[in-house]
């Protein structure tokens, strides 16, 4: 993967697959402490503790028609190359949460990339999931819930042509944050 946003449509897919009815996404920029952090926290089923011990080896993976599970191991790796930390929490019947720190300023650190495009994908493809995005910088943040959408569409997500220009309304706002440019 090239692209941070393409590692939190991974997560957030794996979350899905977990029976994950609520999945919060976080992006926080903290120039000051030059450290760009991706929270992940979904309330799926969750993952056993031995389980959560072997889930960064690429080996492992929950899903039995796949014989690796690289995601998160790639995520765990592209942290720690761009002077970061990964870590995972998972408690069974509450939830899983995932958290990667990066230093902004790391020659190694990927772009955050096309996060408008994956919260596209990710809400029309999982529309009985509820999303959350949330993304902070030191100047500004900006929230998208797609309990929102429902509420101003009065209905469930649908890919019909007005909800779908709603949410692309809703996103455009994520690409105007003044510190987008600067993550590439």
């Amino acid at each position: 993967m090239l692209e941070l946003s393409m590692h939190v449509l991974d997560i957030v897919q794996n979350s899905v697959a977990a029976d994950a009815t609520l999945i919060k996404i976080l992006i926080a920029e903290d120039f000051e402490s030059d450290l760009l952090t991706i929270s992940i926290a979904d309330n799926g089923k969750a993952m056993t503790k031995e389980m959560l011990s072997r889930v960064v080896d690429p080996f492992v993976t929950t899903k039995a028609n796949k014989k690796v599970g690289l995601g998160l191991s790639l995520l765990a790796q592209a942290a720690e190359d761009a002077g970061g930390e990964f870590s995972i929490d998972s408690v069974l019947g509450e939830g899983t949460v995932v958290v990667a720190s990066f230093a902004l300023s790391s020659v190694d650190r990927m772009p955050l990339g096309d996060m408008k495009s994956t919260l596209l994908s990710l809400v029309f493809g999982a529309p009985e999931v509820d999303i959350i995005y949330e993304h902070r910088t030191c100047e500004r943040a900006f929230t998208f819930d797609t309990r929102e959408v429902k509420r101003l569409t009065g209905s469930a997500l649908t890919s019909d042509t007005r909800t779908v220009r709603l949410v692309r309304e809703m996103l455009d706002e994520v690409t105007d944050l003044p510190s987008m440019g600067k993550l590439g």
